[in-house]
């Protein structure tokens, strides 16, 4: 230690004096970046092990069955006969009921709050539509029931058969019942609506200003320069918010139960009871009494993640390659 120098220092390897604050605050970034690097890596170490855990629980349904394990529609588990297509179709049905409906809906709110609306009426409008994915799904579930039902049954089912004729067609034959793929289909879509509507409010904002000056300046209209400008530059991010709320319908349980009807069978009209993967699973894991039906439910299972996994990537792929564009990066 230097005379004079109230702090104390170590020889180093050349003989230089190193203070110890210095070498104490290099161990603690050491430190530092190991502890998160841990936290990062337990994310997809999470992922791997409910891969396998579910692989291995759904391995014996899948030996048993093959692939037609996902083309059958029989679902008998005192027969010991599992088939999961009818889980699969009403999933698909039912989430693309739900993004026909919230797709407009989410795109003209997010175009109403980037370019159309005063500036002090967007943040409100905006926190209402986010409000929307903060609401339990059991809430939802509840409303649909003593709600939204009793409209279908008693009014827009009939209005779809009767009046507008369209009870002779596949699609809105039969009885209505109120529990439907249709019901069901209805109430995912406003449960993501706010999703498809906050990521395209994002990425509608990340157009640079130059692109809607430069429509206006050429003497386009404001309609104009929203279909020609803003909505091309951010297509793909749109479609990626639009399969990001997919990926959110396709996995929703509680309130898709509550009103779907739950019938396995595979009808190809709306107004017909269904089934999805997601409330097989839930109306049935706590009855499974033998360990191929158990088995079954976890193939189910890992089926519905593999799928909602691809079509979340899909997603955040896309808007991330709206967000390298705005960024001019190539």
């Amino acid at each position: 230690m230097s005379e004079g120098d109230g702090a104390a220092v170590i020889a180093n390897g050349d003989d230089a004096p190193r203070p110890l604050r210095i070498v104490g605050s290099a161990i603690a970034d050491r430190v530092y970046t190991w502890v998160l690097t841990a936290f990062a890596l337990c994310i997809p170490a999470l992922l791997l092990l409910l891969v396998i855990a579910l692989g291995l629980a759904g391995w014996p349904a899948f030996r048993r069955f093959g692939f037609a394990f996902l083309t059958s529609s029989t679902w008998n588990p005192v027969a010991g006969i599992y088939g999961a297509a009818p889980a699969i179709y009403g999933t698909v049905v039912t989430s693309i009921i739900a993004l026909i409906v919230a797709t407009p809906l989410g795109v003209g709110v997010a175009l109403f709050l980037s370019d159309l609306a005063p500036r002090r009426v967007r943040q409100p409008v905006a926190f209402l539509v986010d409000l929307l994915a903060a609401i339990p799904s059991v809430v939802y579930g509840l409303w649909g029931i003593f709600v939204l039902l009793p409209f279908l049954r008693e009014t827009l089912m009939p209005f779809l058969r009767d009046t507008l004729g369209l009870g002779g067609t596949v699609f809105f034959s039969g009885p209505a019942y109120g529990p439907s793929m249709l019901a069901a289909g209805l109430i995912l879509a406003v449960m993501v609506l706010p999703y498809i509507s906050a990521i395209s409010r994002e990425v509608l904002l990340a157009v640079p200003r130059s692109q809607r000056e430069a429509a206006l300046a050429l003497g386009a209209t404001r309609w104009e320069m929203i279909r020609g400008a803003v909505i091309p530059y951010a297509k793909s991010g749109i479609i990626g918010g639009i399969i990001l709320g997919l990926g959110r319908a396709l996995g929703e349980t509680m309130a898709v139960t509550m009103l779907i009807g739950n019938r396995h069978e595979i009808s190809a009209s709306l107004l017909a009871p269904g089934y999805t993967m997601a409330s097989l699973i839930a109306n049935e894991f706590a009855e499974a009494s033998s360990d191929l039906h158990l088995s079954a439910l976890m193939a189910v299972g890992l089926t519905l993640f593999v799928i909602t996994m691809i079509v979340n990537g899909i997603a955040r792929w896309l808007v991330w390659q709206v967000g390298r564009t705005g960024s001019g990066r190539p």
